[in-house]
Formats: C-alpha cells, sequence, structure tokens
C-alpha cells in the first residue's frame, strides 16, 4: 500500500508517520507547507494532484482537514483521509467536506457531533493517542541532573494564549465587553459543558465579526459560521488566556509552580517561569521528573482529550486536568489521573497529592499502564484503517 502524507509540521506527524511506516505502508511525503506557510490552495491542489497522478496512492493523509486537497482527491478519485487534532478548525466549514472521497477523523466528540450531520458517511469520532514507545526511550534515559533540573512540586507546560489572543485585538463596546465578561465568568465555573456559542446573541457575533477586517470570510462555506467563530476562535481562546492566567496566579500563590511558556509570564511574578522546553527532548523530562502535571484544556475542545492529557500520562507523569465529559470513557479518575472542576478543589487536590508521595505515585504508573495498553497511536491508526477497509468493502 502507498499512501502520500501531506504535512505541515504538526506535532503529531512524526509519531503517525512512524506508524504508518511500521504498518508496512509505503509512505511520500509532500512538505512544502513545511517551508513555506504561504502556501495558496492552488498550489497545494497541483502538488497532491501531480503526486496522485504519478503513484498508485491507497489514500492522501493529512492531520487536520485541508479543502483544497478534499477537492482534488475528490476530482480523482482518491480517498482523502485526515484526522482533525485542533479546535477550533474553521476549514471544516468549507463545502469541501461534503465530498464523497472525504474520509474525516475527528478527535472531540462535541465537534464531530456538530459536523458528522454534513457528511454522516465519511466523518467519524476518534480520540488522540501517543507514542508511548518514543517517550519511554528518554524517559528511562533520565539522570539525576535531569531529575534535579525539571523536577518539581507542580508543572505546566504550554502556552498562555496572550500572543494568540483576536479578541483583546478588537474595538467593541462596552456593553459588548460586559456580556461576554460575564459570559466568560459564567463559564469557567463550568466544567464538562459549554454554553458560550448557544448564549452569544445574533448583535454580539455580528459586532465580533465586523470589528475584525481578518474575520474568516470565504464564499466556499456551507453555512453561515459566524456564531462559531465568535465563540470558539474569539471569545474561546480569550477564555483560555484568562482562564490559565488566573489558574497559574491561583497556584503559584499558594504552591511551587514551574511554567515552562514562551508566552509572556510577566503577570505571573510568583511563578518561576523557565521559558520554552522542546517537545521532543526536553517536555517528557518535565512530565517524569515533575510530581504534578497540570492541564488546563482550552474551552473550544469542548468534550474531547487534547494531546496534552496522553502525553503526561504516557511518560510516566502524574496528572491533576480540569474535568472534560469524556474522560470517564477512557480513564478512570483517582486511579489514572485527577481531575478538578473548582479552583479550590483543584488546591485541595494538589495539597493531598504533594503530601501523598506513595498514592500519587501509583495513580501516575497505572495512568502510564493504562495508556500503553489501550491508547497508543499503533491502535489508533489501526482503528483507522479498519474503518477505511469496512468503508471501502461497503
Amino acid at each position: 500500500m502507498e499512501i502520500l502524507f501531506y504535512r505541515y509540521n504538526s506535532i503529531c506527524e512524526p509519531d503517525i508517520l512512524q506508524v504508518f511506516t511500521g504498518f508496512g505502508i509505503t509512505v511520500h511525503v509532500e512538505d512544502l507547507e513545511m517551508h513555506n506557510k504561504n502556501v495558496s490552495p492552488r498550489e497545494c491542489a497541483g502538488k497532491v494532484a501531480d503526486w496522485i497522478l504519478q503513484k498508485p496512492l491507497a489514500f492522501v493523509f493529512s492531520i487536520n482537514f485541508f479543502p483544497a486537497i478534499s477537492y482534488t482527491c475528490e476530482k480523482l478519485k482518491v480517498p482523502y483521509v485526515c484526522w482533525s487534532v485542533d479546535s477550533p478548525v474553521p476549514e471544516l466549514f468549507s463545502n469541501a467536506l461534503k465530498n464523497s472521497y472525504n474520509r474525516i477523523f475527528l478527535f472531540d466528540r462535541a465537534q464531530y457531533e456538530f459536523f458528522s450531520p454534513v457528511n454522516p458517511d465519511c466523518i467519524h469520532y476518534l480520540p488522540l493517542a501517543s507514542n508511548v514507545k518514543r517517550w519511554e526511550e528518554i524517559v528511562l534515559g533520565m539522570t539525576e541532573a535531569d531529575f534535579e533540573t525539571y523536577g518539581g512540586d507542580v508543572a505546566f507546560v504550554g502556552s498562555l494564549y496572550t500572543e494568540k489572543c483576536k479578541y483583546d485585538r478588537l474595538s467593541l463596546s462596552d456593553h459588548t465587553r460586559g456580556f461576554v465578561d460575564g459570559l466568560m465568568e459564567a463559564q469557567m465555573g463550568v466544567f464538562g459543558c459549554n454554553f458560550i456559542s448557544e448564549s452569544l446573541t445574533e448583535e454580539v457575533i455580528h459586532e465580533i465579526a465586523n470589528a475584525d477586517p481578518d474575520f474568516y470570510k470565504s464564499d466556499d462555506v456551507y453555512t453561515d459560521m459566524s456564531r462559531y467563530l465568535a465563540a470558539h476562535q474569539y471569545i474561546g481562546m480569550k477564555l483560555a488566556a484568562v482562564e490559565r492566567a488566573r489558574t497559574l496566579t491561583f497556584l503559584s500563590e499558594r504552591f511551587r509552580v514551574n511554567l515552562y511558556t514562551r508566552s509572556d509570564a510577566s503577570a505571573l511574578p510568583k511563578a518561576n517561569c523557565r521559558g520554552g522546553v522542546s517537545t521532543l527532548t526536553e517536555m517528557p523530562k518535565v512530565f517524569h521528573a515533575s510530581k504534578i502535571n497540570l492541564n488546563i484544556t482550552m474551552r473550544p475542545i469542548e468534550t474531547g482529550l487534547s494531546l496534552r492529557i496522553w502525553d503526561v500520562l504516557a511518560c510516566g507523569g502524574f496528572l491533576i486536568t480540569n474535568y472534560q465529559a469524556e474522560i470517564p470513557e477512557y480513564f478512570e479518575i483517582g486511579k489514572d489521573l485527577e481531575a478538578y472542576e473548582s479552583m479550590e478543589e483543584l488546591a485541595e487536590k494538589v495539597h493531598y497529592y504533594l503530601t501523598h508521595e506513595e498514592e500519587r505515585v501509583e495513580i501516575a504508573i497505572h495512568g502510564y499502564e493504562t495508556t500503553a495498553k489501550y491508547h497508543t497511536y499503533q491502535m489508533r491508526l489501526a482503528e483507522m484503517i479498519q474503518i477505511l477497509t469496512e468503508g471501502s468493502e461497503s
């Protein structure tokens, strides 16, 4: 079997490429977009078409959805397989989503339930996973110096989203600002359910859309996506920034917190900001050496589990995460990981597990074992290929 892997430098790509190759699949790679982020849809389509015309491809694969690839595969009658690992993904509103040669896999069940009615036979749900063996090689090679360098009581690795927040750059009325602030405050008190989108008024959506000249506009959409974008790409990103700043401030005033980020952390003076870390070499050492790893899922991921959850557990790290509705489907809270639904509960659990090392280590080990047994990329991609095979036989 030969496939084309269209890459744009997603963190997941090397792991998935390795698994496909391990399955005995011949993988051709188109990496134009890894070196040129300004690739036009026409250039993308042209590159993919050239590959399809030259090789007997079983399918074209990408992380996240590229309408240009979908249209090209539809025209040339080759399946287009993609796995969404982000949210929001505005490209999912393209008319290309309706193409019959699509085989789209979405990691967030709420995202799946939102988009699957558009093309129910071609859109599937598939949660994320981790490359346990790769993390094992790094963790097992850690030295005492590594534990000294990367260890600590509480660690958070990730963006603060301040640099990604388009909402802060909008010129909005005091009424709209007040409405959105109140909505965000209400949402921050509720975990496992996202109600921002359904709570927005048409007036607020219209004002946000008109305030940004770069608001995502396209003639190639099957429905108006203004509500979705206002809720997820603008307010959702703002909420992520506010929630992360508030949570890290709260924790750093009570515990020793190591913050690994390339974002501006000047507003968090009590956190020990240590800058960014290399995803492939340093991050797993932080996860394994830290007593407690914190995950704060950005709200546009409504019910699903972010990649950070799978990776912390795959590294044998102890994890406390905000509650997500899909967690109980894959892990047992209190046995594989811990979850919180309020700042008070988070503080109580951090204090408890910092003072109960044996329980903490036992949970970290069990979380690792569960991930290694059930949630590797090999297992997810085998499931994906089984769905593809069943679909081709029907």
